[in-house]
């Protein structure tokens, strides 16, 4: 069990603070994420978790307003956990805290409910700002990720492709996550045909001949919406 030194004093927290538990399983991290955290007296870290399942139990035991999360933990991604949350705690805002600037995960993130994507190449003052920021509500993107944002916009708008249906979208969803056929098939509930019907038309549409072509228009234009729907493991 990885619950922090904080734990014990939350009763005396004041509403003002920002109560955030840490989902890592680099140690060294955590503890120096802990540190820069609570450098601000708006937040204090009231637990710490080196997994997703520790992570879900640790909400329901402490009930923290902010999880400031991993994409990759041992045993599921912190997207999975985000979309769990959600559903399970939806006053508990989510904050994916990682290494990985991905477009698509960006994407996923924001697709199942998080109130933030930051990475942990932010200084220390964007950082405590972003935490305190989503303590508070306000939805938070690292710097480089907003102009990121921007930019995909912007060339979507110049690139517009011809409307998907929303199962197409999905299917090109998980495609750009990296399932198989069989894998899309049994997220959706349908045949693998069906899949690779779905699949055939998005390209088509799309103006593309390979599931990397797909994945790289995907990351490139955000050539579709978000489909609430992720297993991306990177």
């Amino acid at each position: 069990m990885a619950y922090g030194r904080a734990e014990a004093k939350t009763d005396d927290i004041g509403d003002s603070v920002s109560r955030v538990l840490l989902v890592d399983d680099h140690d060294v991290l955590r503890a120096g994420t802990r540190q820069v955290l609570e450098t601000s007296t708006e937040i204090v870290v009231v637990g710490e978790a080196e997994d997703g399942l520790r992570a879900i139990t640790m909400v329901e035991d402490l009930e923290p307003d902010v999880v400031l999360i991993d994409i990759r933990l041992p045993d599921r991604n912190g997207i999975d956990v985000a979309r769990q949350l959600a559903i399970s705690h939806p006053s508990t805002r989510v904050v994916i805290f990682s290494a990985y600037d991905d477009f698509a995960f960006v994407r996923a993130a924001l697709g199942v409910g998080v109130v933030g994507y930051l990475l942990k190449t932010m200084s220390r003052d964007d950082l405590v700002k972003a935490v305190v920021e989503a303590g508070r509500g306000t939805t938070v993107l690292a710097p480089a990720l907003s102009e990121l944002l921007a930019r995909q916009r912007t060339l979507r708008a110049r690139n517009r492709q011809p409307a998907l249906t929303r199962r197409e979208e999905e299917v090109v969803e998980l495609v750009a996550q990296g399932l198989t056929n069989r894998a899309i098939a049994d997220r959706l509930g349908v045949s693998v045909r069906t899949a690779e019907g779905h699949l055939n038309h998005a390209r088509s549409k799309l103006g593309v001949e390979s599931r990397t072509e797909l994945v790289r228009l995907v990351l490139r234009y955000g050539a579709v919406s978000v489909a609430q729907a992720s297993e991306t493991e990177p």
